[in-house]
């Protein structure tokens, strides 16, 4: 296989419970805690990551339509398997955006599909079966 972009980041143990910080190296740590206590979990990571990857998308293709964005806000949902490996099995994204008006509706929409169904990698590096639910307020 040949892969044209390689990242690597480094994760450490703190020695305090379930609590490791890490990072790329060449940018800030971030703390990372199984009990959500010191940082997010790594499940809430992934919510955090699959929702930061739609904004920046939303936001690169707004702008190349020269749509007007004020703020752009996203709330994950996800619901977990009850069962080991306790995966997301559903997944409810809440994109809140200020100034599209409803002439930029078609543009928003357009937007949001790109997003899902060709750029975001995060998304799309998540198991095909899990089931996404994405929404869009206009505030």
């Amino acid at each position: 296989m040949n892969f044209s972009d390689t990242r690597r980041i480094g994760l450490r143990w703190s020695g305090d419970a379930l609590i490791f910080t890490g990072g790329t190296g060449d940018g800030p740590e971030i703390a990372i805690d199984g009990d959500s206590s010191q940082g997010p979990s790594p499940m809430e990571l992934l919510l955090l990551s699959l929702a930061g990857c739609m904004a920046i998308d939303l936001r690169m293709i707004l702008e190349k339509s020269r749509v007007p964005v004020k703020s752009l806000e996203i709330d994950a949902t996800g619901e977990r398997a009850g069962e080991a490996p306790k995966k997301y099995e559903l997944i409810h994204l809440v994109c809140r955006i200020t100034g599209p008006g409803e002439e930029h509706e078609s543009q928003v929409q357009r937007a949001l599909d790109l997003s899902r169904d060709k750029y975001c990698s995060v998304l799309h590096s998540l198991h095909p079966e899990i089931s996404m639910d994405i929404s869009v307020e206009r505030t």
